[in-house]
């Protein structure tokens, strides 16, 4: 077993452009005065970091290690989230995710894709640089727009999609195989890879790539009703990532999973911050401990009721008060009687 690593933060829901929250020692500060030890990164955000820098130069990897040393904290791992999104993309999403692309490639679907491919391929050598193993990033979609069959999906639209999906992911795989890092795409629904039905599907067509695994994030599951615990039970061998966020289901006469098309407060289904949902982290933080989980417990901060600096002053000490110091020996030790296979013979009446 192994002791969960923690509290860490994902900075991309607070960093802004006011201080200090606009440069990374501001921020890295902010975060160890909460009680943090590790930073999770947004490789988007340049306030913060400068993903093609980090790429190319180890002493500007070396200084944003230094910058975080300063303040007691460890990098825990760098994020594409918004330029994985923009590996896949629906043409039905083109204008809403265009946003997350450089403004030279944006209006041109294929120059944007390019564009999110070298981002992914600078965050594999990035990561090496900064002596990272895992990388957290979502997997983009092309099926999507298909997943509730009406009309009928046509044979083999969605095998097609996954087909796709596999041929533009694989050697963005490869690269981070040759840096020495995981790609962790967290099961979201929006993205293709939304359950692990989905995983698995995506994974085989990547020829089962040893560097094609997962961030775990529980609130995802609450919302679209999946046991998130018996998931931890199947995939634990490849869960290299965990986001810490909570989230509610309180389903109605009126609505359901789908939301009725309401805003995030007046769903069903709805993100809280740590401690105020329904998720059972007791049991999540026993289970990961129990299959030896070697990374990091890191708060993503996603509320629709309370504020921001609230839920991250909180969601140190909630981390912290639920990460577990495995056991170094059985608790009956104790009573140990010191028998050997000479023994062990004669009490099944074999010797």
């Amino acid at each position: 077993m192994q002791t969960i690593k923690g509290p860490a933060i994902f900075l991309a829901q607070f960093a802004g452009d006011a201080a200090p929250f606009d440069t990374l020692d501001g921020i890295a500060g902010w975060a160890a005065n909460h009680g943090y030890e590790g930073v999770q990164i947004p490789s988007w955000d340049g306030r913060l970091f400068d993903l093609r820098t980090a790429s190319e130069s180890r002493s500007y990897c070396d200084d944003v290690k230094a910058t975080l040393d300063r303040h007691g904290l460890a990098l825990t791992e760098l994020s594409t989230h918004l330029q994985g999104q923009l590996v896949a993309v629906h043409p039905a999403y083109d204008l809403a995710f265009d946003g997350f692309a450089a403004p030279a490639v944006r209006g041109d679907a294929k120059a944007r894709q390019a564009w999110a491919v070298e981002q992914m391929m600078m965050a594999a050598k990035a990561s090496a640089h900064l002596g990272l193993t895992a990388h957290a990033t979502f997997s983009g979609a092309l099926a999507w727009p298909y997943l509730y069959p009406w009309p009928q999906r046509p044979a083999g639209l969605v095998e097609a999609a996954f087909d796709e999906l596999a041929a533009r992911w694989t050697p963005i795989l490869n690269a981070f195989d040759e840096a020495g890092v995981d790609v962790c795409y967290e099961i979201h629904p929006g993205e293709d890879l939304h359950d692990g039905i989905t995983f698995e599907m995506f994974r085989e067509r990547t020829g089962n790539h040893p560097r094609c695994n997962i961030l775990y994030d529980p609130s995802h599951f609450v919302l679209q009703q999946l046991d998130y615990l018996a998931f931890i039970d199947i995939y634990h061998p490849h869960i290299r990532m965990f986001h810490a966020k909570d989230a509610e289901f309180n389903p109605t006469g009126r609505q359901g999973v789908y939301g009725g098309f309401q805003s995030w407060v007046n769903r069903a289904g709805r993100f809280r911050s740590l401690g105020d949902g329904q998720v059972d982290f007791g049991a999540i933080f026993s289970k990961l401990s129990q299959y030896g989980f070697e990374g990091w417990a890191v708060l993503e901060w996603e509320c629709c009721i309370k504020d921001s600096e609230q839920g991250a002053a909180e969601g140190a000490d909630f981390i912290a008060a639920h990460i577990i110091n495995v056991a170094s020996r059985s608790f009956d030790d104790f009573a140990a009687s010191g028998a050997d296979m000479a023994m062990n013979r004669k009490m099944l009446g074999i010797g």
